[in-house]
């Protein structure tokens, strides 16, 4: 799963248990549980090298979910009658040598630390840019005038560099904030008013919850980026030739001699009153980076519908197979196996597959079964397949998303990611009922890790989502789960400990896994697709279904 900071607390469930004249819920399957946990211990094995995309490692495992996928029985659903859609990538790999942040004012240059202070984002497609401009603070370069917000508002833009808070406004709805901090726009945002270069202070809060050096050890890990048919990159702004982000503890540098402090700008941040001025003095930004294509691969199965009209639409499971890599040693281990995130999804993915191929019911739609790649370098290969499936874009009806589910110890529920925002929200409440496991509410809303994961491909397209994670009620008293959440994401989420030493409870995998299969057969079997609710934002953001340009 792509960075993300959650702050747990308690949340009392939706309780949604059948009724005492309800079927009994669909019995577990031990033999289940030992099939994911077999699947978790071969992908989040040492010898695959933490499966990042575009490697050997990861080359492995697509080769093992296609392997499984033909064992099952599942249709080749990607290019040229096989399991497998190319995927084309320019890799970028930061170089110290030659990477500069330095404010000049006064006669006087400030350099940041490299790693220690600050770290270049790549500059796709020029390997060595630098740019000298003046600065202008432009709050969390957010236009929304509708909601009362333009940070773009009294500041002239043209010809200089950026700098600004990472994030949205609090004040905002949870929807609202997670499309505003999206980078894309805020890019696109900055380009239209002329920025040449920008730079992104993290948020204390942040940091607090993961400190910048956990993170910044890893700048040699590469990033990625989708590149079209005419190998350019996807969603780049060439325009933008300096991009750097800055830990929050060195903001200082940018507001000396502007009359504000960085501890007071993030109060006027906390308390939604922020506003952007000209910064003093004139900003360098440069960098190095050594470019590369690769390729990796999205495994794509299909088990078709037994309508002779339906099956011509598809239900779409989808989890991201790649992980980290090999990066920065801890405590004398670098790889970085990724066994909750996502070889366990992985895992809940092929077994709610088996539940198709060898269930009694069939569904009247068919089913994808989409494994993409490189999902930590940007959500890249869910987006090439929504921007190219292999099946027709308007096939597509709905995405069911699998991604880190925290199955730390035996739970209670299961927490549906955006059942809100669709009509998916009647139909995962009925299959919960038939599995008998109870729904708890987003404990962590304010994280919107609803657009953080590879639904967000599927959502921008406006094809309705939900995305399932693991519960937050414990199923032993005395056992704080939320707790048991905070500690991993703290100190082993994107670190080599996430690995199968991890206290995994395979039976509630197990469970997950015929959950999905209950919500699949629901959308399959119903009489019309799913809709995104009457004047739901991310449906009135993304509108009726589209293909990418």
């Amino acid at each position: 799963m792509q960075t993300r900071h959650r702050v747990l607390s308690f949340a009392l469930p939706l309780v949604l248990a059948a009724c005492s004249k309800a079927p009994a819920p669909i019995a577990p399957d031990p033999a289940g549980a030992r099939r994911i946990e077999a699947h978790v211990r071969f992908l989040a094995d040492d010898l695959l090298e933490g499966r990042q995309a575009g490697t050997r490692g990861f080359d492995l495992a697509a080769l093992y979910v296609a392997t499984e996928y033909r064992a099952l029985g599942l249709e080749p659903a990607g290019e040229n009658g096989t399991y497998f859609q190319t995927v084309s990538l320019v890799q970028g790999e930061r170089q110290a040598d030659g990477a500069r942040l330095e404010i000049e004012r006064d006669g006087k240059r400030t350099a940041l630390r490299y790693e220690a202070d600050f770290l270049p984002n790549i500059v796709y497609g020029e390997p060595s840019p630098s740019v000298t401009a003046p600065m202008v603070f432009v709050g969390q370069a957010v236009s929304a005038p509708e909601l009362g917000q333009d940070d773009f508002a009294g500041v002239d833009l043209h010809g200089k560099i950026a700098v600004i808070f990472s994030n949205a406004p609090g004040r905002f709805s949870n929807d609202q904030r997670a499309y505003h901090a999206w980078r894309i726009l805020k890019s696109r945002e900055l380009v239209a008013h002329g920025a040449i270069g920008v730079v992104t202070i993290g948020d204390p809060r942040d940091e607090a919850k993961r400190p910048w050096e956990v993170g910044a050890k890893n700048w040699r890990l590469p990033g990625m980026r989708l590149l079209d048919e005419q190998m350019k990159p996807v969603d780049d702004f060439p325009e933008l030739r300096g991009n750097a982000v800055v830990r929050a503890g060195a903001a200082d540098a940018f507001f000396e001699g502007s009359g504000h402090t960085a501890q007071e700008m993030f109060a006027l941040l906390e308390q939604g009153k922020l506003a952007s001025f000209p910064l003093a003095g004139t900003i360098t930004l440069a960098q190095s980076t050594v470019f590369t294509e690769v390729l990796s691969r999205n495994i794509i199965g299909r088990f078709p519908g037994g309508d002779p009209k339906l099956a011509a639409e598809h239900v779409v499971f989808s989890a991201h197979l790649d992980h980290i890599g090999i990066g920065a040693e801890v405590n004398g281990d670098s790889i970085y196996n990724g066994a909750l995130d996502n070889a366990l999804g992985i895992g809940v993915l092929l077994e709610a597959a088996r539940r198709f191929a060898t269930g009694p019911e069939h569904p009247r739609r068919s089913i994808l079964f989409l494994a993409v790649t490189a999902e930590e370098k940007g959500l890249l290969g869910s987006d090439q397949f929504t921007r190219h499936p292999t099946v027709p874009f308007e096939s597509l009806v709905a995405n069911v998303n699998m991604d880190m589910p925290l199955l730390l110890q035996p739970q209670r529920d299961v927490v549906p990611i955006g059942i809100e925002h669709s009509s998916l929200q009647a139909v995962v409440e009925r299959a919960a009922r038939e599995v008998g496991v109870t729904l708890s509410p987003d404990p962590f809303p304010d994280e919107v890790v609803f657009v953080r994961s590879d639904q967000l491909a599927f959502i921008k397209r406006g094809i309705p989502a939900v995305y399932l994670d693991g519960g937050v009620v414990a199923a032993e008293a005395g056992v704080d789960a939320p707790a048991t959440m905070r500690d991993f994401l703290r100190n082993h989420y994107h670190l080599p400990s996430d690995d199968t030493s991890r206290p995994i409870h395979y039976p509630d995998a197990e469970r997950l896994a015929r959950l999905n299969h209950r919500i699949g057969l629901e959308i399959a079997n119903a009489a019309e697709r799913p809709r995104w609710n009457e004047g739901d934002y991310f449906g009135s953001k993304f509108a009726a279904p589209k293909a990418a340009p």
